[in-house]
């Protein structure tokens, strides 16, 4: 669903991105406007940020391969990093070097109708994808709020349309309101003011994508409600008793790895127990379908090992225990 969505949400984005861009290169050519120059190659950037997202989808499909044998999901977070900083090099410092300029050399707006005339229509198009975007983010999200469902999106097209498209329609607004002040005062400077807050304004956006997706370049675990959902599916009380200890990886958006070191009875025969993990991979793979990838370790049950707590040495990323003195 996420992936179908997320399609539906860039296409209608680059589509209308496409179409603003070529309308606002328009008005800069006939009225001198440097916020329509900067939304100009802010639109611009915002196209081409969809098509990587949609060359990172593509490219996710690959099959795995002995020398990557996980698949290519990760591929739609590498291209989701590039887009953040695509809007930040493109988008966000070109808007502030045209800002500053303006305010520096500021001049008299021509043929304010153009200017005003793109950015209603801007307005209007990029309101068409912005519902867009929320349509296909309302059968994700759930219960979440926005602020939530950025941070905790496994699929990252949604969250950066919808930050592009958020970002976009205030950047209208601040370039209408330079352009409107320019007329008003016949001060051009208002203009590079407008512009100026537009670069700032995707710098931050750029940020936030940067991080968001940095977090999933790293590699993310499991939402709770799927971790909940694992646990139960794995312990079935007859020969599966308790989970030890479990740890979950997102490989991609829809592919998630599931290790985990449950407990069976010290009685068990082993073909008793490769029966009961069979059973368990297949009860998991039920509850969160996108359970593509598990790896279940049999073990006694310790209270008294249980008691003296994780051991970090043991966990990826854990203390080195070779690395004092260095």
């Amino acid at each position: 669903m996420s992936a179908s969505g997320g399609t539906k949400a860039i296409v209608a984005a680059l589509g209308a991105n496409l179409a603003i861009a070529a309308s606002k290169f328009v008005a800069f050519a006939f009225s001198g406007s440097s916020s329509m120059l900067a939304e100009g190659v802010h639109s611009l950037a915002d196209s081409g940020n969809q098509f990587l997202l949609l060359v990172g989808g593509k490219k996710a499909q690959r099959e795995a391969t002995p020398q990557h044998p996980f698949g290519y999901g990760r591929e739609r977070y590498i291209y989701a990093f590039l887009v953040s900083i695509v809007l930040f090099s493109i988008g966000g410092m070109f808007a502030i070097y045209e800002g500053y300029e303006k305010i520096r050399h500021p001049h008299e707006l021509e043929h304010w109708y153009w200017p005003v005339g793109v950015l209603v229509f801007a307005i209007i198009a990029e309101g068409f994808s912005f519902r867009t975007a929320i349509k296909e983010s309302n059968a994700l999200r759930g219960k979440l709020s926005w602020k939530e469902f950025v941070r905790r999106a496994k699929a990252p097209e949604l969250p950066v349309v919808l930050l592009e498209d958020f970002g976009a329609l205030i950047g209208l607004v601040l370039a209408l309101g330079g352009v409107g002040l320019s007329l008003l005062t016949g001060e051009g400077v208002w203009d590079g003011i407008g512009t100026l807050c537009i670069g700032i304004l995707l710098v931050l956006i750029a940020l936030v994508l940067a991080v968001e997706t940095k977090s999933l370049l790293l590699g993310e675990a499991a939402g709770i409600e799927e971790v909940k959902k694992i646990e139960a599916a794995l312990v079935d009380g007859d020969t599966v008793t308790r989970v030890i200890h479990m740890r979950t990886l997102h490989l991609g958006p829809e592919e998630l790895l599931v290790a985990a070191k449950i407990a069976v009875r010290h009685d068990d025969t082993a073909a008793e127990i490769a029966t009961a993990i069979d059973a368990a991979e297949a009860r998991i793979r039920a509850a969160v379908p996108i359970a593509r990838v598990i790896y279940l370790e049999p073990d006694i049950y310790s209270e008294v090992e249980a008691a003296k707590g994780p051991d970090p040495s043991a966990t990826p990323g854990g203390p080195n225990p070779h690395a004092a003195g260095h």
